[in-house]
C-alpha cells in the first residue's frame, strides 16, 4: 500500500532541482565546487554526485552542528584554501535553495566584484514585501555597510525594500580572518554570514552590493507552494531554450523536459509529452500526445505515441503506435511498425 504522508521536501525538490544552482556556479576558472551538508548528508552527497561535471567533482563538507551560515563556510575554510592554494582567488558562496538563478547573472557578480577589485559583494534585490528578508543598509558614499536580518533589526531597517539574497563573492585570503571575527551576538546566537559585511565594512575594505534586475531569481525554495513556482519557471525556461533551436510543441504549457533531454531540430512534441531523465530524440521525430519517456532514445524522423516507456531504443522511421507497451530495454527496429497486437519486449 502507498503511504499517503507528504514526502520530505528535500526529497520533492531532488537532485533536478539542485543542479540549477550548480550550474549557474559553473564559471570560468572554477577551481573546486564544495557543498556543505548537514542535515540528510547522506541522500545529498548521493544525489547530487550523480549530477556533477566529470571534469570538476563536487567535494562535500559536513557540518555536524547547526550554528548558522557563517558556521557552515568557516567548516569548509581549510576545504576551500587547499583548493584554490597559493593564489588570492574569490571565493563564491551560494544558497542550495535558489534554482532559479542564472548563470549569466552569477557571472555578472564575478565581473563586477573584480572590476572593482572588492572584498566582498553581495547580491541583493529591491522587493515590494521585504518581510523575512536581511536588509540592505548602505553608507552614505554607496558602498555597503552591513546586512541587519530581520530579527534584529529596528522599525526603520525594516521599512527598507534593498534586501540580501545570501549570494556573495569574497576574497579567498579574507575570508578566513573576517570569519574569526564574527560572534553570535544575535536573537538566534548564531553566526552570521552576513556578518562578513561589517567586519570588512569596519576595517576599510571595500563592500559593495549589485542589484539583481529579475529578484524572482533569487527566490528560495522552502515549500510545495514555492517548489512549484520554481518550477514552472524552469519548465518554460527549458521549453524556449528549445523552440528557439527549432523544436515544435503544440502546447509548450503542456510539454515537460528535464535538464539533461537531448532534441534535435524539427522535432515535435504533442500536447501532454513529458521526457525525463536522458531522453534523446533524434531530428524530425514526432512523440506523443501524451507519451511519457524515461531514457528513452528515439531515432530521425520516428514517431512514437502515446506510450509510457523506460530504456528503450526506437530506430530511425520506426512507428510505435498509442498504447504500446514497451518492456525496458526494448530496442525497436528502424522502420519497425509497432501496434497494440505486436507488444515489444527486449
Amino acid at each position: 500500500m502507498r503511504s499517503s504522508r507528504p514526502k520530505p521536501l528535500h526529497q520533492l525538490c531532488g537532485r533536478a532541482m539542485v543542479r540549477y544552482v550548480l550550474d549557474a556556479a559553473t564559471q570560468e576558472n572554477v577551481r573546486a565546487t564544495i557543498v556543505v551538508v548537514g542535515h540528510h548528508s547522506t541522500w545529498v552527497q548521493k544525489e547530487l554526485g550523480e549530477v556533477a561535471r566529470r571534469d570538476l567533482p563536487l567535494t562535500f563538507v559536513e557540518q555536524d552542528e547547526q550554528l548558522g551560515t557563517g558556521h557552515a563556510v568557516r567548516v569548509a575554510l581549510s576545504t576551500i584554501d587547499d583548493a584554490i592554494g597559493d593564489i588570492d582567488g574569490d571565493v563564491l558562496i551560494l544558497p542550495g535553495d535558489t534554482p532559479l538563478l542564472r548563470r549569466s547573472t552569477v557571472a555578472h557578480l564575478l565581473a563586477a566584484h573584480r572590476e572593482r577589485n572588492a572584498a566582498l559583494t553581495v547580491l541583493g534585490a529591491r522587493v515590494d514585501d521585504p518581510t523575512g528578508y536581511g536588509r540592505l543598509i548602505h553608507a552614505k558614499d554607496g558602498t555597503l555597510e552591513r546586512i541587519v536580518e530581520e530579527r534584529d533589526a529596528t522599525v526603520d531597517e525594516r521599512a527598507i525594500s534593498d534586501v540580501n539574497t545570501s549570494i556573495m563573492v569574497v576574497r579567498q585570503s579574507l575570508l578566513g580572518p573576517a570569519l574569526r571575527r564574527v560572534g553570535r551576538r544575535n536573537v538566534q546566537n548564531q553566526y552570521y554570514l552576513t556578518d562578513l559585511v561589517s567586519v570588512l565594512h569596519e576595517t576599510g575594505h571595500l563592500t559593495l552590493s549589485l542589484m539583481l534586475e529579475d529578484p524572482s531569481e533569487a527566490s528560495g525554495v522552502n515549500d510545495r507552494l514555492q517548489l512549484a513556482r520554481a518550477e514552472a519557471v524552469l519548465r518554460r525556461r527549458i521549453n524556449d531554450q528549445w523552440m528557439a533551436r527549432g523544436v515544435t510543441m503544440w502546447n509548450p504549457d503542456a510539454t515537460y523536459i528535464d535538464a539533461d533531454v537531448e532534441l534535435a531540430a524539427e522535432v515535435s512534441l504533442l500536447p501532454g509529452t513529458i521526457l525525463k531523465g536522458h531522453c534523446v530524440i533524434a531530428r524530425g521525430a514526432q512523440i506523443g500526445p501524451n507519451a511519457v519517456l524515461s531514457d528513452v532514445e528515439v531515432g530521425e524522423n520516428a514517431f512514437v505515441g502515446a506510450v509510457e516507456a523506460s530504456r528503450v531504443r526506437v530506430g530511425a522511421d520506426a512507428r510505435v503506435s498509442s498504447f504500446v507497451v514497451l518492456s525496458p530495454g526494448a530496442d525497436v527496429a528502424t522502420g519497425e511498425i509497432v501496434t497494440p497486437l505486436t507488444q515489444r519486449s527486449h
